[in-house]
Protein backbone atom coordinates (compact mmCIF):
# COMPACT_ATOMS: atom_id res chain seq x y z
CA UNK A 1 0.00 0.00 0.00
CA UNK A 2 1.90 3.24 -0.99
CA UNK A 3 2.47 5.48 1.77
CA UNK A 4 3.46 2.63 4.48
CA UNK A 5 7.26 2.08 5.90
CA UNK A 6 7.97 -1.32 4.32
CA UNK A 7 6.83 -0.23 0.57
CA UNK A 8 10.33 1.67 0.26
CA UNK A 9 13.14 -1.54 0.25
CA UNK A 10 11.84 -4.67 -1.05
CA UNK A 11 14.98 -5.93 -0.49
CA UNK A 12 18.00 -6.23 1.98
CA UNK A 13 20.22 -3.63 1.95
CA UNK A 14 23.51 -3.68 3.72
CA UNK A 15 22.22 -0.33 6.02
CA UNK A 16 19.68 -3.35 7.18
CA UNK A 17 23.12 -4.63 8.97
CA UNK A 18 24.30 -1.46 10.24
CA UNK A 19 23.32 -1.28 13.68
CA UNK A 20 20.97 1.88 13.22
CA UNK A 21 17.81 3.15 12.19
CA UNK A 22 17.60 0.50 9.22
CA UNK A 23 18.35 -2.43 11.40
CA UNK A 24 15.70 -1.30 13.85
CA UNK A 25 13.45 -0.57 11.22
CA UNK A 26 13.86 -4.35 9.72
CA UNK A 27 13.49 -5.74 12.94
CA UNK A 28 10.38 -4.18 13.86
CA UNK A 29 8.39 -4.40 10.16
CA UNK A 30 9.91 -7.77 8.91
CA UNK A 31 11.29 -9.72 11.79
CA UNK A 32 8.35 -9.01 14.90
CA UNK A 33 5.74 -9.54 13.01
CA UNK A 34 6.17 -13.14 13.04
CA UNK A 35 9.06 -13.62 15.78
CA UNK A 36 6.72 -11.92 18.33
CA UNK A 37 7.83 -13.24 21.65
CA UNK A 38 7.89 -10.88 24.76
CA UNK A 39 11.38 -11.72 25.59
CA UNK A 40 12.33 -10.86 22.21
CA UNK A 41 10.19 -7.51 21.61
CA UNK A 42 12.44 -5.98 24.13
CA UNK A 43 15.28 -5.77 21.88
CA UNK A 44 17.28 -6.47 24.43
CA UNK A 45 20.92 -8.51 23.29
CA UNK A 46 19.61 -11.11 25.12
CA UNK A 47 16.82 -12.40 27.10
CA UNK A 48 16.59 -13.07 30.97
CA UNK A 49 15.08 -16.59 31.93
CA UNK A 50 14.58 -17.59 35.00
CA UNK A 51 17.94 -15.63 36.01
CA UNK A 52 19.76 -17.27 33.43
CA UNK A 53 20.86 -15.21 30.71
CA UNK A 54 20.53 -16.50 27.07
CA UNK A 55 21.70 -14.72 24.15
CA UNK A 56 23.17 -15.37 20.56
CA UNK A 57 25.02 -13.72 17.47
CA UNK A 58 26.78 -13.94 14.80
CA UNK A 59 30.58 -12.65 13.45
CA UNK A 60 31.20 -12.08 9.60
CA UNK A 61 33.62 -9.13 10.12
CA UNK A 62 36.21 -8.69 7.03
CA UNK A 63 39.03 -9.32 7.28
CA UNK A 64 39.20 -11.83 9.60
CA UNK A 65 42.31 -10.73 11.31
CA UNK A 66 43.15 -7.01 12.20
CA UNK A 67 45.20 -5.09 14.27
CA UNK A 68 44.69 -5.99 17.74
CA UNK A 69 42.16 -9.20 17.34
CA UNK A 70 40.39 -11.59 14.89
CA UNK A 71 37.66 -13.26 14.09
CA UNK A 72 37.62 -15.83 17.18
CA UNK A 73 38.57 -13.52 19.90
CA UNK A 74 35.40 -11.16 18.08
CA UNK A 75 33.19 -14.06 18.53
CA UNK A 76 33.89 -14.90 22.37
CA UNK A 77 33.99 -11.29 23.42
CA UNK A 78 30.93 -10.00 21.45
CA UNK A 79 28.83 -12.97 23.40
CA UNK A 80 30.81 -12.63 26.51
CA UNK A 81 30.14 -8.50 26.39
CA UNK A 82 26.33 -9.20 25.99
CA UNK A 83 25.88 -11.59 28.53
CA UNK A 84 27.97 -9.19 30.62
CA UNK A 85 25.93 -6.23 30.06
CA UNK A 86 22.31 -7.97 31.31
CA UNK A 87 24.86 -8.05 34.79
CA UNK A 88 25.43 -12.22 34.53
CA UNK A 89 28.47 -14.10 34.90
CA UNK A 90 28.99 -15.52 31.52
CA UNK A 91 29.89 -19.40 31.94
CA UNK A 92 28.84 -21.70 29.03
CA UNK A 93 29.26 -21.25 24.70
CA UNK A 94 28.46 -22.65 21.76
CA UNK A 95 30.02 -22.10 18.94
CA UNK A 96 29.38 -23.02 14.69
CA UNK A 97 31.66 -22.13 11.96
CA UNK A 98 30.75 -21.97 8.35
CA UNK A 99 34.10 -22.80 6.19
CA UNK A 100 34.52 -21.70 2.70
CA UNK A 101 35.50 -24.70 0.80
CA UNK A 102 39.30 -23.68 0.00
CA UNK A 103 40.00 -22.05 3.46
CA UNK A 104 43.75 -22.17 4.92
CA UNK A 105 43.86 -24.61 7.68
CA UNK A 106 46.89 -22.45 9.42
CA UNK A 107 44.08 -19.41 9.47
CA UNK A 108 41.43 -21.49 11.02
CA UNK A 109 44.13 -22.54 13.89
CA UNK A 110 45.22 -19.28 14.75
CA UNK A 111 41.11 -18.15 14.86
CA UNK A 112 40.78 -21.56 17.29
CA UNK A 113 43.89 -20.56 19.26
CA UNK A 114 42.44 -16.63 19.63
CA UNK A 115 39.11 -18.65 20.23
CA UNK A 116 40.77 -20.52 23.42
CA UNK A 117 42.70 -17.41 24.83
CA UNK A 118 39.31 -15.59 24.78
CA UNK A 119 37.28 -17.70 26.57
CA UNK A 120 39.96 -18.68 29.39
CA UNK A 121 40.37 -14.31 30.09
CA UNK A 122 36.60 -14.91 30.31
CA UNK A 123 35.92 -17.74 32.62
CA UNK A 124 33.56 -19.36 30.16
CA UNK A 125 33.67 -23.04 28.81
CA UNK A 126 32.59 -24.07 25.02
CA UNK A 127 30.53 -26.57 25.55
CA UNK A 128 28.61 -27.65 22.02
CA UNK A 129 30.07 -26.52 18.59
CA UNK A 130 29.23 -27.48 15.14
CA UNK A 131 30.67 -27.11 11.56
CA UNK A 132 29.78 -26.30 7.93
CA UNK A 133 31.89 -26.31 5.08
CA UNK A 134 29.86 -24.74 1.58
CA UNK A 135 30.97 -24.55 -1.80
CA UNK A 136 34.01 -21.58 -3.06
CA UNK A 137 32.22 -17.93 -2.93
CA UNK A 138 29.39 -19.07 -1.14
CA UNK A 139 30.72 -17.57 2.11
CA UNK A 140 33.74 -15.09 2.74
CA UNK A 141 36.23 -18.01 4.31
CA UNK A 142 34.54 -18.15 7.66
CA UNK A 143 31.72 -17.31 9.49
CA UNK A 144 31.08 -17.69 13.24
CA UNK A 145 27.74 -18.26 15.13
CA UNK A 146 27.44 -18.42 18.91
CA UNK A 147 25.53 -18.92 21.65
CA UNK A 148 26.01 -18.23 25.70
CA UNK A 149 24.76 -18.41 29.08
CA UNK A 150 25.20 -16.84 31.85
CA UNK A 151 24.17 -16.56 35.83
CA UNK A 152 22.36 -12.92 36.92
CA UNK A 153 24.66 -11.88 39.41
CA UNK A 154 23.71 -8.12 39.98
CA UNK A 155 20.40 -7.63 41.26
CA UNK A 156 18.45 -6.07 40.36
CA UNK A 157 19.26 -7.05 36.17
CA UNK A 158 20.23 -3.86 34.66
CA UNK A 159 17.29 -2.46 32.87
CA UNK A 160 16.02 0.39 31.28
CA UNK A 161 13.07 0.67 33.54
CA UNK A 162 15.87 1.64 36.23
CA UNK A 163 17.19 4.54 34.61
CA UNK A 164 16.24 8.03 36.35
CA UNK A 165 17.07 11.62 35.92
CA UNK A 166 20.32 12.05 37.73
CA UNK A 167 21.94 9.10 36.85
CA UNK A 168 25.84 9.30 35.92
CA UNK A 169 26.87 7.79 32.58
CA UNK A 170 30.33 6.31 32.75
CA UNK A 171 31.98 4.67 29.40
CA UNK A 172 35.27 2.53 29.90
CA UNK A 173 38.00 4.31 27.59
CA UNK A 174 38.19 5.15 24.18
CA UNK A 175 35.55 4.98 21.68
CA UNK A 176 35.86 3.86 17.85
CA UNK A 177 38.81 2.08 17.85
CA UNK A 178 37.46 -1.42 16.62
CA UNK A 179 36.14 0.28 13.51
CA UNK A 180 39.42 2.02 12.57
CA UNK A 181 40.92 -0.71 13.04
CA UNK A 182 38.98 -3.04 11.14
CA UNK A 183 38.46 -0.59 8.15
CA UNK A 184 42.35 0.26 8.35
CA UNK A 185 43.37 -3.00 7.89
CA UNK A 186 41.38 -3.36 4.44
CA UNK A 187 43.67 -1.11 2.76
CA UNK A 188 41.13 0.81 0.88
CA UNK A 189 42.20 3.91 1.74
CA UNK A 190 45.59 5.40 1.54
CA UNK A 191 45.91 5.80 5.31
CA UNK A 192 48.46 3.95 8.00
CA UNK A 193 47.93 4.21 11.62
CA UNK A 194 49.03 2.61 14.88
CA UNK A 195 45.29 2.14 15.84
CA UNK A 196 44.68 -1.57 17.51
CA UNK A 197 40.89 -2.47 17.84
CA UNK A 198 39.56 -2.75 21.53
CA UNK A 199 38.11 -6.45 21.15
CA UNK A 200 37.99 -8.09 24.65
CA UNK A 201 35.84 -9.79 27.12
CA UNK A 202 34.67 -7.40 29.79
CA UNK A 203 33.40 -9.70 32.51
CA UNK A 204 36.84 -9.62 35.01
CA UNK A 205 36.49 -5.84 34.63
CA UNK A 206 32.06 -5.35 35.82
CA UNK A 207 32.90 -7.99 37.98
CA UNK A 208 34.63 -5.54 40.11
CA UNK A 209 31.42 -3.54 40.22
CA UNK A 210 28.51 -6.01 40.30
CA UNK A 211 28.25 -4.56 44.13
CA UNK A 212 27.47 -0.62 43.06
CA UNK A 213 24.07 0.41 41.77
CA UNK A 214 24.47 -0.45 38.28
CA UNK A 215 20.88 0.70 36.43
CA UNK A 216 21.95 -0.26 32.85
CA UNK A 217 24.64 -1.69 30.75
CA UNK A 218 25.03 -2.08 26.91
CA UNK A 219 28.29 -2.91 25.10
CA UNK A 220 27.94 0.03 22.05
CA UNK A 221 29.45 -1.94 19.02
CA UNK A 222 27.27 -1.48 15.29
CA UNK A 223 26.46 1.77 15.54
CA UNK A 224 29.04 3.12 18.04
CA UNK A 225 27.03 5.27 21.14
CA UNK A 226 25.23 7.32 19.09
CA UNK A 227 23.39 4.30 18.17
CA UNK A 228 23.39 3.02 21.93
CA UNK A 229 22.15 6.27 23.66
CA UNK A 230 19.30 7.21 21.61
CA UNK A 231 17.99 3.43 22.06
CA UNK A 232 18.37 4.04 25.91
CA UNK A 233 16.92 7.77 25.62
CA UNK A 234 13.55 6.23 23.24
CA UNK A 235 13.38 3.39 25.80
CA UNK A 236 13.52 4.74 29.25
CA UNK A 237 12.16 8.15 28.12
CA UNK A 238 14.75 9.87 29.43
CA UNK A 239 16.72 12.99 28.14
CA UNK A 240 20.91 12.29 27.68
CA UNK A 241 23.50 14.88 28.10
CA UNK A 242 27.06 13.83 26.87
CA UNK A 243 29.94 16.72 27.63
CA UNK A 244 32.98 16.66 24.26
CA UNK A 245 35.02 17.58 26.94
CA UNK A 246 34.68 14.52 28.54
CA UNK A 247 34.41 12.32 25.67
CA UNK A 248 37.62 9.61 25.71
CA UNK A 249 38.75 9.89 21.86
CA UNK A 250 42.17 8.80 20.67
CA UNK A 251 43.97 11.73 18.54
CA UNK A 252 44.61 8.58 15.89
CA UNK A 253 40.74 7.85 15.67
CA UNK A 254 39.86 11.66 15.87
CA UNK A 255 42.12 12.34 12.97
CA UNK A 256 41.03 8.94 10.79
CA UNK A 257 37.22 10.42 11.14
CA UNK A 258 38.20 13.71 10.29
CA UNK A 259 39.68 12.76 7.29
CA UNK A 260 37.47 10.03 5.91
CA UNK A 261 34.11 12.32 7.05
CA UNK A 262 33.08 10.08 10.18
CA UNK A 263 31.97 11.11 13.37
CA UNK A 264 33.79 8.80 16.48
CA UNK A 265 30.32 8.51 18.54
CA UNK A 266 29.29 6.41 15.29
CA UNK A 267 32.11 3.84 15.47
CA UNK A 268 31.65 0.45 16.47
CA UNK A 269 33.61 -0.19 19.65
CA UNK A 270 34.25 -4.11 21.05
CA UNK A 271 35.71 -3.63 24.19
CA UNK A 272 33.60 -1.14 25.75
CA UNK A 273 30.92 -1.06 28.34
CA UNK A 274 28.52 1.93 28.30
CA UNK A 275 27.32 2.22 32.16
CA UNK A 276 24.83 4.16 33.59
CA UNK A 277 24.86 4.34 37.35
CA UNK A 278 23.26 6.06 40.25
CA UNK A 279 25.56 9.63 40.87
CA UNK A 280 26.36 8.71 44.25
CA UNK A 281 27.88 5.70 43.55
CA UNK A 282 30.01 7.14 40.01
CA UNK A 283 32.77 8.09 41.58
CA UNK A 284 33.57 4.49 43.38
CA UNK A 285 32.67 3.21 40.12
CA UNK A 286 35.34 4.90 38.09
CA UNK A 287 37.95 4.41 40.73
CA UNK A 288 37.17 0.80 40.35
CA UNK A 289 37.09 0.73 36.53
CA UNK A 290 40.50 2.86 35.97
CA UNK A 291 42.25 0.37 38.13
CA UNK A 292 41.15 -2.52 35.65
CA UNK A 293 43.73 -2.96 32.58
CA UNK A 294 40.69 -2.61 30.36
CA UNK A 295 39.50 0.51 32.72
CA UNK A 296 41.95 2.61 32.26
CA UNK A 297 40.45 5.56 30.48
CA UNK A 298 37.61 5.75 31.90
CA UNK A 299 35.49 8.50 32.10
CA UNK A 300 32.12 10.10 33.02
CA UNK A 301 30.69 11.35 29.93
CA UNK A 302 27.73 12.43 30.96
CA UNK A 303 24.11 12.48 32.70
CA UNK A 304 20.29 11.27 32.60
CA UNK A 305 17.48 14.27 32.63
CA UNK A 306 14.40 14.94 33.07
CA UNK A 307 14.91 17.18 29.83
CA UNK A 308 14.54 16.50 25.49
CA UNK A 309 13.07 13.35 27.01
CA UNK A 310 13.84 10.73 24.28
CA UNK A 311 16.57 12.97 22.73
CA UNK A 312 20.77 13.03 23.23
CA UNK A 313 22.28 16.16 23.08
CA UNK A 314 25.97 16.68 23.33
CA UNK A 315 27.82 20.47 24.89
CA UNK A 316 30.12 21.59 22.67
CA UNK A 317 33.56 22.65 23.12
CA UNK A 318 32.25 26.16 21.50
CA UNK A 319 29.53 26.01 24.49
CA UNK A 320 26.88 25.36 22.27
CA UNK A 321 24.20 21.87 22.31
CA UNK A 322 23.74 19.94 19.47
CA UNK A 323 21.34 16.99 18.91
CA UNK A 324 23.22 13.35 18.89
CA UNK A 325 21.16 11.48 16.07
CA UNK A 326 21.41 7.41 15.36
CA UNK A 327 22.66 6.33 12.16
CA UNK A 328 21.07 5.82 9.24
CA UNK A 329 23.00 3.44 7.68
CA UNK A 330 25.70 0.89 6.65
CA UNK A 331 28.80 3.33 7.63
CA UNK A 332 31.48 0.62 7.99
CA UNK A 333 30.31 -2.55 6.57
CA UNK A 334 31.17 -6.08 8.37
CA UNK A 335 32.84 -4.76 11.30
CA UNK A 336 31.70 -7.63 13.42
Amino acid sequence: MPGTGMDKPQRILLSHGGGGHKTEELIRNVFQPYLNDPLLASMDDSAIIDNIVFTTDSFVVHPHFFPGGDIGKLAVSGTVNDITSMGAQPQYLSISFILEEGYKISDLKKILESIREAAHESGVRIVTADTKVVEKKSCDGVFINTSGIGNVVIQPPPSFNLIQPGDAIIINGEIGLHGIAVLLARGEFSMEGNILSDVAPLWSMIEKIKQYNIKFMRDPTRGGLAQTLNEIALSADVGISLDQHELPISPEVQNACDLLGFDPLEIANEGKMLIICSDQDKQNILDILKSHPLGEKSQIIGTITSHHRKVVTLRTSLGTERIIMPPSGEILPRIC
